[in-house]
């Protein structure tokens, strides 16, 4: 698993300092205290770090950054559309516990038998979707009322119910 954990994308570029909006999914209202780097992947598994010179919490889902060295709002396009990256120390220390962000990491469970780690979570109107490692495959699990049975944050479990036939869609 990865040393580091997508909280969200730049959406915009605010002001004349070059600053930047964080749509984050956190689960919570926050302006990164004691983060001092965002990553953003440069390529396949290679983060690279831009330290953080002043952020602000605007609302529950955003944050407005400003990056060190990046000055302007021609600086600051280039952040545009990013995915933003924190380590897994820091993505702790920042979700909230009920942000189905949260779940990262999580093992999921069906029937006792374990099937796979969650590496990613895409959150949709009636359900949230996990992208679940299975050996060198990955599933999407959907998550809502029928399918979800326990979640055990002290093992770091979800225990599921799924749909007859679900993963062989993505084993075959």
């Amino acid at each position: 698993m990865s040393n580091y954990i997508s909280i969200g994308k730049f959406v915009a570029v605010h002001g004349l300092r070059g600053e930047l909006i964080l749509k984050h999914a956190l689960g919570k209202k926050t302006s990164l205290k004691g983060v001092k780097a965002l990553f953003i992947e440069e390529s396949k598994n290679v983060y690279m770090p831009w330290f953080i010179e002043e952020a602000r919490a605007r609302t529950e889902t955003e944050i407005l950054i400003k990056l060190e060295d990046i000055s302007s709002p021609e600086a600051a396009r280039k952040f545009n559309q990013k995915t933003i990256w924190l380590t897994n120390e820091d993505f702790g220390k920042q979700a909230s516990q009920s942000a189905p962000i949260s779940f990262i990491g999580f093992l999921v469970v069906e029937d006792e038998k374990p099937i796979g780690v969650i590496t990613e979570i895409i959150e949709q109107p009636h359900q949230v979707l996990c992208t679940v490692a299975i050996g060198s495959k990955e599933a999407l699990i959907p998550l809502h009322q029928d399918s979800l049975l326990q979640i055990d944050r002290v093992k770091k479990q979800i225990h599921v119910t799924l749909p007859e036939g679900l993963l062989d869609l993505y084993l075959a």
